[in-house]
């Protein structure tokens, strides 16, 4: 993704040479012209001519210089802004922000009141919003991570489950967008403080808030692996907590298709429940972008390590059919996308039918462009990479996570 986008950013900095130089490039034909019409007997036009002419050329000289540093910028955005984002500091020697304390409502992004009738909660793990600078992992107050937390991202990745049960969704010390995109130790180490946070935060709201309900557990990217830990090391080998279970979202996740015995199985039909659906998906026909992502994706080892997914599948679980198929479903299956951007919490986007197709391939999730344009990712280089600022499948995760809700109700009534 950012290699295209730099693509793009250059084909720019071509298009600024020539608007930039052009004028000047016109000047000096015509001061050439007037240099060979000159005759002769006025010295001090010619005087002024030159005085002219060397000013038209310092301008092209400056403007030259200036455009050319600009691509060369444009060029290296991704460089630079990744030295910009690098803590420059060892994970070892680094000091962290202060750790949350889950028993105060400031530690929570959405935390509901007790009693609202529904019979089931939702742990929502959020994507990363903060991109770094100082910080191996972001403060739970950062003012731009906690405002792209509020607008962006729960709306459109937590709504979805809001009409299902209760969504509490913890603020913690996410490892940065940085740590996200390297393979160094340091930021392998920047991941599982992060999900040290959670843990912590799973535990509290098991203990306080969630009190033995049936419960989904949903995570998007860095929240969705954190998710995925969850389940290996917490939730699977419990087998009361895996009972009350209803389905786990590992949203924009890479994850190992070989389920241990111990963890859930992958949904297969959407009238199961105790299940996974897991996808990361990517554009459709873009196989060298699928191949960097599987061969930088890191996954959770047996004693908590994050290792490469190497030579394994992936698990691939389509939202637009709830089930690990490789059946293609087309854009008539998709029961809605939205851009959920800036909407209240609780407030329901118009959902937009239609718009997209969805095929596992590979172990990858290839999704087709939307139409609207409603649906395409605003801000930054450091916004572009995080997750998207709308959701394809919104409607669909919505009538998934109900469908699943269902499912285990109607499972609890016959066992």
């Amino acid at each position: 993704m950012a290699r295209r986008l730099l693509q793009g950013q250059a084909k720019l900095a071509v298009h600024a040479v020539i608007t930039a130089c052009a004028p000047v490039y016109q000047s000096g034909r015509l001061a050439a012209r007037a240099r060979a019409n000159y005759t002769g007997g006025m010295g001090r036009r010619l005087t002024r001519l030159g005085e002219v002419t060397l000013a038209q050329w310092v301008r092209l000289a400056a403007a030259s210089l200036l455009v050319l540093v600009l691509a060369a910028a444009m060029v290296f955005r991704a460089q630079v802004l990744r030295s910009l984002l690098d803590p420059k500091q060892p994970f070892q020697t680094y000091q962290p922000p202060p750790a949350p304390d889950y028993g105060q409502a400031s530690a929570w992004a959405l935390r509901p009141p007790h009693g609202d009738g529904r019979g089931v909660d939702v742990f929502f793990v959020h994507p990363t919003t903060y991109s770094g600078g100082e910080e191996w992992n972001g403060p739970i107050d950062h003012p731009r991570s906690s405002r792209q937390l509020g607008e962006v991202m729960l709306p459109n990745y937590a709504g979805p489950f809001a009409r299902v049960g209760r969504v509490f969704a913890p603020r913690y010390r996410q490892a940065s967008l940085y740590a996200m995109l390297s393979l160094r130790e340091d930021a392998a180490e920047a991941r599982k403080f992060a999900y040290d946070d959670v843990l912590r935060a799973f535990r509290a709201w098991q203990a306080r808030d969630n009190q033995g309900r049936p419960f989904i557990i949903a995570g998007v990217e860095q929240g969705g692996s954190i998710a995925d830990r969850l389940l290996q090391d917490v939730i699977g080998p419990d087998p009361g907590m895996r009972k009350r279970l209803v389905a786990a979202y590992l949203i924009r996740t890479v994850t190992p298709a070989a389920r241990p015995a111990s963890a859930l199985p992958a949904c297969t039909s959407r009238r199961q429940a105790g299940c996974v659906v897991a996808f990361m998906p990517v554009r459709d026909g873009h196989s060298g972008e699928s191949r960097r992502i599987l061969q930088r994706a890191l996954v959770w080892g047996p004693e908590g390590e994050l290792q490469p997914l190497g030579g394994r599948a992936a698990l691939c679980v389509n939202p637009l059919v709830g089930s690990a198929t490789a059946t293609p479903a087309p854009t008539r299956a998709n029961l809605g996308a939205a851009n959920a951007t800036g909407l209240e919490w609780g407030l329901r986007p118009p959902v937009l039918a239609h718009e997209v197709s969805a095929r596992c391939v590979g172990g990858l999730l290839w999704v087709s462009r939307p139409d609207s344009p409603t649906l395409k990712t605003q801000g930054g280089w450091a916004d572009h990479l995080k997750a998207a600022g709308y959701n394809a499948f919104y409607a669909d995760i919505e009538a998934d996570a109900a469908a699943r809700v269902a499912a285990a109700q109607r499972s609890r009534a016959t066992g």
